[in-house]
């Protein structure tokens, strides 16, 4: 029962979106298939796919795998396929809600490659693409029509992004072997959240420049990283991601589930992301440094000055010294939250698996009945963890 709520909490919070088993997002037509691949429409705009949807059984694999790594990076490929036109009047799923567009690239399933990874990069040799090259033959004859659509690794504790590796990497796939997608996953923090961090995305065409890009929702960039994730920014751009299941995949679910809710309940984020949460706090204390040394910084103000300050420029310096320190308030905020998070999962586990003899006290001071006395539930217990994750969130 636990594990089927746990299962069912993690959809919640990964919104996926069930389909119906006869959905055409399972169907591989093979006519419609070649068309599209001949006719190549995204070579004329670089904006062509809007959505990138996951299955949730390729999404499972790839976050087990990407924790299987940690603190080094991993990588693997993706088998699926594309939709590839809009239609004026979208088909309904089972639930009654609108299909998103079909621009889309849909992975069905994920599989790792061998490789040999570092903290910051991974590299891929020979072996791993004789791998790759066998598993898809094999998936060839075993009927598998899904051909690789694209290729996921791993950024631990860094967020999900593309550096200058990463950029190189996907424009060589696109040009190529194109349609191709770069997932990232983020498995410190998705460990740390409970939500997936993940990312996925396309490069731009070489000399390409694009419009006014919209501003993305702020991740915290370690300042080690910072250099390499501004000067390839306007090089790629990011797709929507949208997880789904069928009824079908349930069973498949459940088994893939049982290896990563026994890995999620055995550990601690407290101990797993120990050296992840050492790092974040020595991050935060250099931007938090490098904000107030060149905050000190006074110089003798010019007549200029002062007239330009009039016209507002010392407001928006201002504004902008502010907005690099609330970014730091940010991040500690983040960090602290993140901390409390997992004591609270700790006292939760307590309460609800921990065996003690008759006459012993526990953490709180209270002694236990023993177990063929104790009550059915620890009230006390459980109203104080439900008080202190009323206060974090």
């Amino acid at each position: 029962m636990e594990t089927r709520t746990a299962l069912q909490t993690f959809s919640l919070t990964n919104d996926v979106v069930e389909v119906s088993p006869q959905d055409e997002i399972f169907n591989f037509d093979v006519v419609q298939n070649r068309q599209i691949n001949r006719e190549q429409p995204w070579t004329e705009d670089p904006h062509y796919f809007k959505l990138c949807r996951i299955s949730a059984v390729a999404l499972i694999k790839m976050v087990i795998h990407a924790r299987s790594g940690v603190p080094h990076e991993i990588m693997g490929l993706m088998q699926g396929k594309l939709v590839g036109r809009y239609v004026a009047r979208p088909k309904l799923t089972s639930t009654g809600k609108v299909h998103p567009p079909t621009r889309s690239l849909v992975i069905i399933d994920s599989f790792a490659l061998p490789v040999q990874g570092t903290e910051t990069r991974v590299n891929a040799a020979n072996e791993a693409n004789e791998y790759m090259v066998e598993y898809l033959m094999n998936s060839e004859k075993a009927g598998i029509k899904e051909n690789a659509i694209g290729w996921y690794h791993s950024h631990p504790g860094y967020g999900c992004w593309l550096s200058g590796i990463d950029v190189n990497t996907q424009m060589n796939n696109q040009r190529y072997q194109d349609p191709f997608v770069a997932v990232v996953i983020d498995p410190n923090r998705t460990i740390s959240a409970g939500k997936v961090d993940i990312g996925a995305f396309r490069t731009y065409p070489e000399n390409y420049v694009p419009p006014n890009a919209v501003a993305s929702e702020y991740q915290s960039i370690p300042l080690s990283k910072i250099e390499d994730f501004g000067a390839y920014a306007n090089q790629y751009y990011q797709l929507p991601v949208e997880i789904f299941k069928s009824s079908l995949d349930n069973e498949l679910l459940g088994l893939l589930w049982n290896k990563y809710w026994v890995n999620t309940l055995s550990q601690s984020s407290l101990i797993s992301n120990r050296a992840y949460t050492v790092s974040q706090l020595s991050d935060l204390h250099q931007k938090l440094q490098k904000n107030g040394v060149s905050s000190t910084r006074a110089t003798a103000p010019f007549a200029s000055d002062k007239s330009k300050d009039k016209d507002g420029d010392g407001k928006r310096k201002k504004e902008k010294e502010e907005s690099q320190m609330g970014k730091g308030v940010r991040d500690s905020t983040h960090i602290a939250v993140e901390a409390q998070h997992g004591l609270i999962a700790q006292v939760i586990k307590d309460v609800i698996f921990s065996l003690r003899p008759a006459g012993v006290r526990d953490a709180s001071g209270d002694v236990q009945m023993g177990d063929e006395t104790r009550p059915p539930a620890n009230e006390k217990k459980i109203s104080t963890v439900v008080d202190t994750n009323m206060s974090v969130g």
